[in-house]
């Protein structure tokens, strides 16, 4: 539980290493005068390079490497001072190759050399020299990848490096460049829950694989619809060097993995704490990683030259359809189904720009299709060709204009530490209340930098003071709760979808309200009504469970109807929800709902909420008013 209580999440952490030079590791030189390992130990570059941690309870350290084989002496995992004076023997020793301790820790033996004025004299690593060789780099830039929602490992997005290849260019980076990522050893036959599970209170190794920047490019941009942000980094040769060896002793030894603190994104910002010493990243987790922190903590700490933008395939196809009249995209529609031909008559009448913009919009989406929802070859294929070959035949029209860059960047949304201050009344009863949310974002926060229509929050805690008789409560306490509300139209079907778990307090019939665990979710659609607006209507079902209730546990289907505004200075969402309790006292619940923020600041809302809800043949009204800060 410890370890959940950490907080902080991601997964899929991947970086990238580059160097100019090739690091000397160096040859046995005789002993100086002996040093002060105590003092070398307790610096901070030092329980960097090894990944010691201050122990919570204790005045010691503890390395959060896992693997034996990353330790020189049997109590390094908890020894800088063992450790140090372990490595500071081997690199001494004769001898070299790949098995020597030189060519295992060339960052450590490096950084000894450089703390005593050790000779600098170089030794034969030719795994070591062909690894820093085939990933030939120039300059190294931070990536991260928006979430996706429909996956556990991906819901707050991934941070990886890419190793940029020298005369860097658009097609440089993508044919060229590497990707070194550390993520979760998750067995293939782990469902999504499973991985969930054991990612939040341990169970995988984490590993390091290195691929082809195209292949993440494929994976997270066309297949997952993940839009990319390259932040480039003002890393100098040195430090890449440096970095680079560091990488190359961690490679090959178990981290063990948490989706919330030692997941990807941490271990991207150890790799740059070690490569320019004094950055303190780390020092920024104090009980989560999450990728888009990690982000702006780098970006805070100057260490970013220039930012890019890479649209994915989906956002590309939607920018194309929001540019055709409404006439045009039922034509790209009925061209997508097969219900037209290029050749219809109701397509050549139209003006050549205008033509050129449905079959660019339709390719667009058909290969979309092709790649993300798996369409048949044989269906794409012929349509794709006729496509172009029309699209041809019409010569230099104006194309349709690119996607342009989101006003705020992922990392320039509000933080992810919420706290709000509320009073309000529970019926007859006034309250205060104090909210405490670790992570991340829901619907009615300030949407800037955010995925429109999403909602994820982990560890949410509810407390409430009643002022009539000073009783303190927990009103919920929100485990996991996501929420996912997508617009369909002619193009695009996708579900609106939540779910969620924890304890939270309900009303049974005898009047007194108890704290029961549950379990709810809902499945359904949304349509949009205006360009920041939509409708739902989803099928839901909750389970709680309590010695209290008539059986000891309870359920209900449901229904949930609403609509939800989202614009730069306020959020509402507002609906009717109706549930029929069917195990114990056989009962119905239905209730009418509104809440809204105004969003002051970024950083500050003003929120408010009113509920009307009606069960056990009584009514009781709910309203309450209050502060979001975030931080």
């Amino acid at each position: 539980m410890q370890r959940f209580l950490k907080s902080g999440l991601s997964p899929c952490l991947a970086f990238v290493f580059v160097t100019s030079a090739t690091v000397p590791v160096y040859a046995d030189e005789p002993h100086q005068a002996a040093p002060d390992t105590a003092a070398l130990a307790l610096m901070p570059s030092w329980l960097t390079l090894l990944s010691y941690r201050p122990d919570r309870l204790s005045p010691g350290y503890t390395s959060q490497a896992d693997d034996p084989e990353f330790f020189l002496s049997p109590n390094g995992k908890t020894s800088p001072q063992a450790e140090l004076e372990a490595t500071l023997e081997a690199i001494q020793a004769p001898g070299g190759g790949d098995d020597h301790a030189r060519c295992r820790f060339p960052a450590r033996d490096r950084w000894l050399r450089e703390q005593l004025d050790l000779p600098l004299t170089q030794v034969n690593c030719p795994a070591y020299d062909e690894w820093r060789s085939t990933l030939n780099t120039e300059t190294v830039t931070l990536v991260f990848a928006a979430s996706y929602l429909n996956s556990p490992s991906s819901m707050f997005g991934h941070t990886f490096l890419r190793l940029d290849p020298p005369n860097r260019s658009e097609e440089a980076d993508l044919l060229l460049a590497s990707t070194i990522s550390y993520a979760a050893d998750a067995a293939a036959h782990d469902s999504e829950l499973m991985f969930a599970y054991r990612g939040i209170f341990g169970g995988y190794p984490g590993i390091t694989t290195v691929q082809p920047y195209y292949e993440k490019i494929r994976l997270y941009s066309d297949i997952e619809n993940r839009d990319l942000w390259e932040y480039q980094l003002n890393l100098t040769p040195e430090e890449t060097s440096t970095l680079m060896a560091h990488a190359w002793e961690i490679k090959d030894h178990n981290f063990d993995y948490y989706f919330f603190d030692e997941n990807c994104a941490y271990r991207l910002l150890a790799l740059i704490d070690v490569a320019r010493p004094g950055t303190h990243l780390l020092d920024e987790v104090n009980t989560h990683a999450i990728p888009s922190d990690t982000v702006r903590w780098v970006v805070d700490h100057d260490l970013v030259t220039s930012v890019r933008y890479r649209p994915s395939s989906a956002t590309v196809v939607q920018t194309y359809l929001e540019q055709l009249s409404s006439e045009q995209r039922e034509l790209a529609a009925a061209l997508a189904s097969g219900d037209i031909s290029v050749d219809d008559q109701r397509i050549t009448d139209l003006a050549n720009d205008e033509q050129a913009q449905v079959l660019d919009a339709t390719y667009e989406y058909v290969r979309y299709q092709t790649q993300a929802e798996k369409w048949p070859r044989e269906r794409s294929a012929s349509l794709s060709y006729s496509l172009l070959k029309a699209r041809s035949e019409l010569g230099h029209e104006t194309p349709l204009p690119q996607p342009p860059e989101p006003e705020v960047r992922d990392d320039q949304g509000h933080d992810t530490f919420r706290i709000s201050a509320l009073g309000g009344q529970q019926g007859s009863r006034n309250f205060a209340q104090l909210t405490l949310r670790p992570a991340y974002h829901d619907l009615l926060d300030p949407p800037e930098g955010y995925r429109s229509g999403a909602q994820l929050q982990f560890l949410r805690l509810d407390a409430r003071l009643y002022t009539d008789n000073d009783e303190l409560q927990v009103e919920q306490l929100t485990a996991v709760e996501i929420r996912s509300l997508s617009v369909r139209d002619q193009f695009f079907s996708p579900l609106s979808w939540q779910v969620g778990f924890g304890g939270r307090r309900a009303e049974i019939e005898s009047g007194k309200r108890i704290f029961t665990p549950y379990l709810d979710g809902g499945a359904g659609g949304g349509w949009a009504i205006t360009d920041q607006s939509q409708v739902f209507a989803m099928a839901t079902a909750d389970v709680e469970i309590d010695n209290d209730l008539d059986k000891g546990f309870d359920a209900a289907p449901g229904a949930d109807f609403g609509a939800f505004y989202q614009g730069h200075t306020l959020s509402a969402k507002g609906g009717l929800r109706t549930k029929a309790w069917l195990i114990g006292g056989q009962h119905r619940e239905d209730s009418v709902y509104a809440d809204a923020s105004w969003h002051i600041r970024r950083d500050l809302s003003l929120t408010t909420g009113w509920e009307r809800r009606h069960q056990f043949e009584r009514y009781e009204t709910r309203w309450q008013l209050g502060l979001n800060i975030y931080f």
